[in-house]
């Protein structure tokens, strides 16, 4: 087993570590098998699994945390439960049921709660459940049996940059997701498609690319990997459009963003409009909040810059804390989004 003594808690990457446990369930003959609990890191496929011939396959990202407590808590796994069975459903997949869901994770967390880091130290628990075709198949047909599979395993922040601004390029020759196609799901081959344009932001300095829509590039849609928004004045702002993946991140953010007495608005924004901005960030279950001090659109050499000194907006920290505090411990869940790991 991993030796714990020697993990810097407060300095993990976001990356994947050795954990004791996963747990799986199997659908075969119409029906979800038992929950299995297995030490083994690998799958065993078929060759002409639908998973990777007909991209069947989809995952969820969440997260459990220690409080000051001492108590372990999962942040909204209902919702990631629902969006799974979105996914599932928009691909043709059978839809896992909450229940079980909410059992695997339940366990998988408890089996590996070693793992989980220390109140304070900044890092959490993350939970990656991921279900895949296994039928073979040659034509392009859903598979009849699936997988899914829960692992787990200790992380730091999504950027290594932590909770500081950063700057965004905008190339319009990539595409992350097709007008009505699956960008409103969470599928492996929406983030293959956007790898070119991430690699090519990092090699250039940047922490991330940010896609415009795929229709017209005249609209902010996604900023790599995560959902994105800006405040202006007392205002939370975030794109809307049928293209992006419902982050449970935002719309949490989107509750707060009330809670505190401003308004709200979801709808297409034009990119021209940065310029009114305040304030702007990525968010996600990775990267929670990640501040953006300017935003680069390599075409036209236009520079947004949302932040002048670099510094970290008031009310992008206000959001930032409340969420943090609540997935914690130490703000009241007022909305119930907070389930308790016994």
């Amino acid at each position: 087993m991993t030796n714990l003594e020697n993990i810097d808690w407060a300095h993990l990457p976001f990356g994947y570590m050795k954990t004791d446990y996963n747990v799986r369930c199997t659908f075969k003959d119409g029906k979800w098998g038992e929950i299995e609990v297995t030490q083994d890191e690998t799958i065993n496929l078929h060759m002409a699994a639908s998973c990777l011939h007909y991209g069947q396959e989809i995952f969820e990202g969440l997260k459990a945390f220690r409080g000051s407590d001492g108590k372990i808590r999962l942040f909204r796994p209902d919702e990631n439960a629902k969006r799974l069975q979105n996914s599932a459903r928009g691909i043709l997949m059978e839809p896992l049921p909450e229940d079980i869901f909410m059992e695997m994770c339940k366990k998988v967390v408890k089996l590996n709660e070693r793992f989980i880091p220390p109140y304070g130290s900044g890092s959490s628990l993350y939970l990656r459940p991921v279900e895949i075709g296994i039928s073979p198949r040659v034509g392009v047909n859903p598979a009849d049996e699936y997988t899914v599979i829960i692992f787990v395993t200790p992380v730091g922040p999504y950027f290594k940059e932590g909770f500081h601004c950063t700057k965004v390029a905008i190339y319009r020759e990539y595409d992350r997701a097709a007008p009505c196609g699956t960008g409103r799901w969470k599928v492996g081959g929406n983030y293959a498609a956007g790898m070119g344009a991430t690699a090519r932001a990092k090699a250039a300095g940047y922490s991330a690319a940010l896609f415009l829509d795929p229709k017209e590039k005249k609209y902010l849609d996604e900023c790599g990997p995560a959902n994105f928004f800006i405040i202006k004045g007392n205002t939370y702002i975030t794109p809307k459009s049928g293209s992006i993946l419902p982050s449970i991140t935002n719309m949490s953010l989107q509750q707060i963003a009330r809670d505190l007495g401003m308004e709200v608005e979801a709808r297409p924004i034009p990119l021209e409009e940065l310029a009114e901005a305040d304030e702007a960030a990525e968010c996600g279950t990775a990267a929670v909040t990640a501040p953006i001090s300017e935003v680069v659109d390599m075409d036209n050499d236009v520079h947004y810059v949302i932040r002048k000194d670099g510094s970290v907006g008031p009310k992008v920290t206000d959001l930032y804390n409340r969420l943090r505090a609540i997935q914690m411990g130490d703000y009241p869940d007022e909305h119930g989004w907070v389930v308790m790991v016994d």
